[in-house]
């Protein structure tokens, strides 16, 4: 069975979609945060507060991450350009498999992300 190469285009190009993602859950987080700020003289009720700082360390978690994605990246690029220098197009075996991972794990990411901004949703909802 013959292994087809992996080329560092590929790789690279799912980098910088990757980047474009997490810029935007930044951004999101931002606004997120900012509402939250809103709405904290809404009410004084312990439940209530207790929601809000749940929020707000759950999207400081998630800013954390994207943080970490990115240095990921970065040091993967790293390595792309090492690659590109010493006159090779393909990434080896080892290097795809991490990416994969690394691709499993932004998938990961995204679908928490996602369930975070469901619940976040519900309870601006809840309390407006």
């Amino acid at each position: 069975m013959e292994t087809k190469p992996i080329f560092n285009e590929d790789i690279h190009f799912e980098h910088q979609q990757w980047e474009r993602e997490l810029d935007f859950y930044d951004d999101e987080i931002k606004i997120f945060k900012n509402r939250l700020a809103e709405i904290l003289h809404k009410s004084q009720d312990r439940e209530f507060l207790v929601e809000l700082d749940h929020f707000e360390n759950r999207f400081r978690i998630h800013h954390s991450k994207i943080e970490a994605f990115r240095q990921r990246i970065r040091a993967h690029e790293m390595n792309i350009s090492r690659q590109y220098q010493a006159g090779e197009n393909s990434m080896d075996h080892v290097m795809y498999d991490y990416h994969v991972d690394f691709r499993e794990q932004m998938q990961t990411e995204r679908e928490m992300y996602n369930d975070l901004k469901k619940e976040f949703f519900d309870f601006m909802t809840k309390n407006n």
